[in-house]
C-alpha cells in the first residue's frame, strides 16, 4: 500500500475519532485535572496506534531509566506534531507551554484546554514570563511535568534552532531539573506534510540536569549540548532527512519564542 494511501486512511480515521474526544473533553471539565488528563490522552493512544498500524510509524525509547521520580521540565527537541501527542505514552502526566491561541482551535483546542496547559501571550514577553512561572509552579504542585521546546517551534531535520532560556529559567525558579530529550520524528512524520513514512522514530532521554549552582545560560547550554550530540548520533535515519546535507550540518534560525 502506498504512503499516500496509508496517510489518507490515517487522516480519515482521525476525522472520526477526534470530534468524539473533543466532546468528551468538554463533558469532563468538572473532573480533577489528573483524571481529565488520563481520560483525554486515550485519544493519544489511539492516534499513536493508528500511526503504527496504518502508516507503519513506530517508536523506540532510549534512556527510560533516566526518568526521575518527581516532576521536572522536559527540555525537548521538536521536529514534528508526532511528539506533541506521543509524549503522553512516554512520560508521566504532563502539561505543555503553548501560545494561548491554540486553545481556540476547534476540537484540538478543546481537548488541549482540558489538559491544564500553560497558555501564554507571546505578544507581551514580560507578561508571558510571569505567566510561565506562576502557572508552572501551580502545575508542578499538582504533580504534572512540564514540556517545553527550547527552540520554540518545529525544526526541520538536519537543522537547528536558537535555544532560548525560558525553559531553564522556569526550572531554576521552580527548583526542578531539566530533562533533555532528543528525537528524529521529523524524518518519518514531517512538518506540514500529509504523508507519514514507515519507520522507527528514536526518542532519547538524557539524565536530569540539576539547576543547583547553574545560571540560566549555563543550564540552557548544558541541555543544548547534550541534545546536539544525540541529534548527530540519531539523525539521518529516515526518508525525510535532507540527503544533500551532512548529518552534522546545522542551520541556525531564530524562531519567535521566549528569551
Amino acid at each position: 500500500m502506498s504512503v499516500w494511501l496509508r496517510s489518507l486512511l490515517f487522516q480519515l480515521a482521525q476525522l472520526f475519532v477526534t470530534p468524539v474526544f473533543a466532546l468528551i473533553a468538554i463533558l469532563i471539565l468538572p473532573l480533577p485535572p489528573i483524571l481529565r488528563y488520563r481520560i483525554v490522552t486515550q485519544w493519544s493512544r489511539i492516534y499513536v496506534w493508528l500511526g503504527a498500524v496504518l502508516c507503519g510509524v513506530r517508536f523506540k525509547v532510549e534512556g527510560a531509566e533516566n526518568l526521575p521520580d518527581t516532576p521536572c521540565v522536559i527540555f525537548s527537541k521538536h521536529q514534528s506534531a508526532w511528539e506533541t501527542v506521543a509524549y503522553s505514552q512516554i512520560f508521566p502526566p504532563q502539561v505543555w507551554v503553548a501560545k494561548r491561541e491554540l486553545a481556540w482551535v476547534p476540537f484540538f483546542g478543546w481537548g488541549l484546554a482540558t489538559l491544564s496547559p500553560i497558555l501564554i501571550n507571546r505578544s507581551d514577553k514580560r507578561k508571558a514570563n510571569k505567566q510561565l512561572i506562576e502557572q508552572g509552579r501551580d502545575r508542578i504542585r499538582k504533580g504534572f511535568w512540564i514540556v517545553i521546546f527550547p527552540e520554540g517551534s518545529r525544526i526541520l531535520p538536519g537543522r537547528k534552532g536558537s535555544f532560548k532560556t525560558g525553559g531553564a529559567r522556569l526550572a531554576r525558579d521552580l527548583g526542578v531539573p531539566i530533562l533533555p530529550v532528543a528525537l528524529n520524528s521529523g524524518e518519518f512524520w514531517p512538518k506540514n506534510s500529509f504523508r507519514r513514512y514507515p519507520g522507527v522514530i528514536t526518542v532519547v532521554i538524557g539524565q536530569p540536569i540539576s539547576p543547583v549552582g547553574q545560571t540560566v545560560q549555563s543550564l540552557t547550554e548544558a541541555g543544548e549540548s547534550w541534545i546536539d550530540q544525540q541529534m548527530q548520533r540519531i539523525g539521518n535515519a529516515g526518508p525525510c532527512y535532507p540527503r544533500h546535507e551532512s548529518p552534522r550540518a546545522t542551520t541556525i534560525i531564530s524562531p519567535a519564542t521566549l528569551d
